[in-house]
């Protein structure tokens, strides 16, 4: 094994990106899976410190030193397994989560070369597992006899769902959606996180007895008191934020082509099937995408939408619009700076 001054010679590679010119014309991942013999060498850069400042940084506090020394051993399940510890979402969160503010920010090697590559370890030891051997089983409770009911499929109500089955209870997960996954599958961007993950879970959590039960509106249609005259001993409200802010500025609600950010990235990334009732019977399903496409706001989810209106339309303008300046724009650095190398 490698002693820490070895370790500390190991050039950091990050993984390789599609062409800017050419993902404008798809919506698959931008970034791109390390190999696995590259995988090994860059888990080996981790220290593995004492005091695991990444973990303490790490809000789900994973045992990244512990993964990535098992990675770096070539242990690719022992990796996963460990990641999978404290996490539901572990290739998720490789993808998602804002490394640079939290793990990889607290990094130590960062004080004199770039951090470890924690996020995109992460992502690939899951995905490798995942497609190699299908995601890990997770052995369950025996049966309480207690039935949950779990209002939301998003992130929240899938963890959520998933806990409570391997402690033996029976989950039913009721959606607004026509499929599970509420913002990773309606809200995320494919070219940011491949639905077929999604799918994925949604699949393994199946295969654990929990149920989905999808177009169902909680509070609309159906009173939260309805699901205890069903016999459900208890109830998660997870279902997000489902209406986004307003600007409240004169044309918001009458102007043609106004979009809020849910509608403009449901309809723009997904296949008709997926869309609701409403939206799918449209003449075109896609949110209007020809000529000068503006997006106001600074953060992820204004990144995610010029970027799906430069895939919408490649040849068309883009442009952000931002009432501060781009140093204090709160979305992530790397988000803005693939949507400028896209043309926006």
């Amino acid at each position: 094994m490698i002693n820490r001054r070895q370790r500390f010679k190991i050039d950091a590679v990050k993984p390789a990106k599609q062409d800017a010119q050419q993902r404008v014309y798809n919506f698959n991942e931008v970034s791109q899976p390390y190999s696995p013999e590259a995988a090994i060498e860059q888990a080996q850069r981790c220290l593995y410190c004492d005091h695991a400042p990444c973990s303490k940084a790490c809000p789900l506090h994973n045992d990244i030193p512990a993964a990535l020394f098992l990675l770096g051993q070539g242990d690719f399940i022992g990796a996963a397994l460990k990641f999978m510890e404290t996490s539901n979402f572990p290739d998720v969160c490789g993808r998602i989560c804002p490394q640079e503010k939290q793990c990889e920010g607290s990094c130590v090697i960062a004080n004199r070369n770039p951090a470890v590559c924690i996020g995109k370890l992460e992502a690939f030891v899951i995905d490798y597992v995942r497609k190699n051997y299908g995601y890990p089983k997770r052995e369950k409770a025996a049966p309480t006899g207690m039935k949950v009911a779990v209002v939301g499929a998003g992130p929240a109500g899938l963890a959520v769902a998933e806990e409570l089955a391997v402690l033996g209870h029976e989950v039913v997960v009721y959606d607004m959606w026509p499929y599970p996954g509420g913002l990773l599958l309606y809200g995320i961007p494919n070219f940011k996180l491949n639905k077929d993950i999604v799918f994925a879970k949604i699949r393994c959590l199946e295969e654990m007895g929990i149920q989905f039960v999808c177009d169902f509106r909680v509070g609309k249609d159906h009173p939260v008191e309805e699901f205890f005259k069903k016999g459900f001993d208890l109830v998660f409200l997870g279902y997000g934020a489902v209406k986004g802010g307003e600007m409240k500025v004169p044309g918001e609600d009458e102007l043609k082509n106004i979009y809020q950010a849910t509608e403009y990235l449901v309809r723009g990334n997904l296949p008709p099937e997926l869309l609701p009732d409403v939206w799918r019977n449209l003449p075109d399903p896609k949110p209007h995408h020809t000529g000068v496409t503006i997006v106001i706001g600074g953060g992820d989810t204004a990144m995610d939408c010029v970027r799906t209106a430069r895939r919408l339309n490649p040849e068309a303008k883009v442009y952000c619009v931002y009432r501060r300046s781009e140093v204090e724009m709160p979305g992530r650095y790397e988000e803005r700076v693939n949507a400028v190398e896209e043309g926006v």
